[in-house]
């Protein structure tokens, strides 16, 4: 899209539209002020970034897009590729529909939304027969396997001190008896407070700071003691026991197997046998409820599938009525004998899509150009051309609903000429009476009929190709289509027969 050498490209539009329509409208969700006029910018650049402006805001390429389809509709060579998808033929029929259709999807939609939670819930209590039967045998086994275990909050670092102090017996009991000598031993600290307790002792009664200190002494003696003491009952205690040993290390090993299944500790794992519990017995006592589910989604289907039978009423009605015109448009365009019908499938309860929000409906654009021909589908028979013509006809039938401003038809007068390019200008010139149309084209007729022609042309500067638009005044219009007729600039006679092929579509 940037011209090679140049760091970036822009390109500037500027509308003047409705203040009513609904490119404001969407604007206005946006944020975006404007009152009647819509300038949109955009700039795209070598590394990558870019911007889009939208009178000044700065919007995003989805909101960029959501606001252009209701300002422009671009039919080029290839667009008939877009109605021969019958996706998109349904959305065509369903346009033609407006709110009505729009406002039976909406109660599609909500059905369907109450049928999917009515599966959730049957889900939820553990789905059919069969499958009810497995979630509770594993729910049985979970519940089982934690109850076993007998757990206790706290119990697995318990265990891990407990084992740490048992790999370690020989150790610890070093450094009680080690501890124990230093205190106890002859000469040892117990001996040493008690001899400088009675010295205090001597002079306590001289002042308070002595006694304070002798009364620190006394405390110190007791302490030491104590400690002692202590340690010698930890030491009468500590064996080593390979029975607990083992015991331990199989505790260990089933709490760190249920934590690895069930939660990080063992609160977490009695939570999870709690709510696997409340689970199990709710899916034991479910068939009332599973019961009362399933019939509400009978009862939804039954609702979805009479409103699938209503939208297609709704669509048929529209596409008989819309069929009628584009015959009538055809053959307006040299096609004389055209038919042009929907086919509709047909469904039953049994054979309905009853999952679309979109309804039940597949549909095909069905066309004949020749009398006698049966209808076939529209891909199947109708040649370029005629399918040009066709697009035209859908085109001006659906100017006055889509609410589109202006219409842009890239060369799709191609294959066609003579009394039928006149038949497509004057049906140009029809649309544009209430929508914009600008028509890139090689058809002196079309050219002929247009209010204002521009010359697309290219030129050659500085070593470059540049491409330039010209408007054509009068004079320069007519030179124009003599060329286009294949005349001489010079024949007096071509340029009065381009003079009255203008003049024919003056009014």
């Amino acid at each position: 899209m940037i011209r090679y050498g140049e760091n970036e490209a822009l390109v500037r539009a500027e509308f003047v539209v409705n203040p009513s329509s609904e490119a404001i409208k969407k604007l206005s969700e946006y944020d975006v002020e404007s009152d009647g006029t819509i300038i949109i910018s955009r700039r795209l650049s070598l590394d990558g970034k870019g911007a889009i402006k939208i009178n000044g805001n700065t919007v995003t390429a989805s909101m960029l897009k959501n606001i252009t389809q209701h300002l422009v509709d671009v039919h080029g060579q290839s667009e008939h590729f877009f109605l021969l998808s019958e996706e998109n033929q349904l959305k065509v029929i369903d346009g033609l529909c407006g709110s009505a259709a729009e406002q039976l999807k909406e109660e599609l939609n909500s059905e369907i939304s109450e049928k999917r939670k009515c599966k959730r819930e049957i889900a939820a209590l553990g789905g059919d027969e069969a499958e009810r039967a497995r979630k509770l045998d594993l729910l049985s086994f979970q519940i089982n396997e934690i109850e076993s275990a007998d757990l206790k909050i706290g119990e697995y670092d318990e265990l891990k001190a407990r084992r740490n102090v048992l790999a370690n017996v020989e150790k610890i009991m070093s450094a009680i008896n080690s501890a124990r000598s230093i205190l106890n031993e002859d000469g040892g600290c117990s001996d040493g407070l008690n001899s400088a307790s009675r010295v205090m002792n001597q002079i306590s009664g001289i002042n308070d700071e002595y006694a304070q200190i002798c009364t620190r002494l006394d405390g110190l003696c007791t302490e030491v003691t104590d400690v002692a003491e202590t340690l010698t009952d930890i030491a009468d205690n500590l064996t080593f026991d390979e029975a607990e040993a083992e015991r331990i290390e199989e505790r260990l090993t089933l709490i760190s197997a249920l934590r690895k299944k069930y939660g990080n500790d063992e609160e977490e794992i009695l939570a999870f046998k709690d709510k696997a519990q409340a689970e199990f017995e709710a899916i034991s006592d479910s068939a009332a409820l599973i019961e009362k589910y399933t019939a509400g989604i009978e009862k939804h289907d039954e609702n979805i599938y009479n409103l699938c039978k209503k939208l297609t009423e709704l669509r048929k009605k529209h596409s008989e009525e819309f069929c009628r015109g584009v015959e009538s448009e055809l053959k307006t365009l040299n096609i004389p004998n055209a038919k042009f019908g929907v086919s509709f499938n047909e469904y039953d309860r049994e054979t309905a899509n009853l999952q679309s929000a979109n309804g039940s409906d597949e549909i095909c654009f069905e066309f004949s150009a020749n009398k006698g021909e049966p209808l076939k589908p529209l891909s199947k028979v109708i040649s370029g051309g005629e399918m040009s013509r066709f697009m035209l006809a859908i085109k001006t039938r659906l100017k006055d609903l889509n609410g589109i401003s202006t219409y842009i038809f890239d060369e799709i007068d191609a294959g066609i000429s003579g009394y039928t390019a006149g038949t497509v200008a004057r049906k140009f010139k029809d649309i544009a009476n209430n929508t914009q149309i600008i028509a890139v084209s090689h058809l002196p007729q079309v050219c002929a009929a247009s209010n204002a022609q521009f010359l697309i042309y290219k030129v050659e500067e500085s070593g470059k190709t540049i491409t330039r638009l010209k408007k054509l005044d009068e004079s320069q219009k007519v030179e124009e289509i003599v060329r286009l007729t294949g005349g001489s600039a010079t024949s007096e006679a071509a340029r009065l027969n381009a003079k009255e092929l203008i003049s024919q579509f003056k009014n």
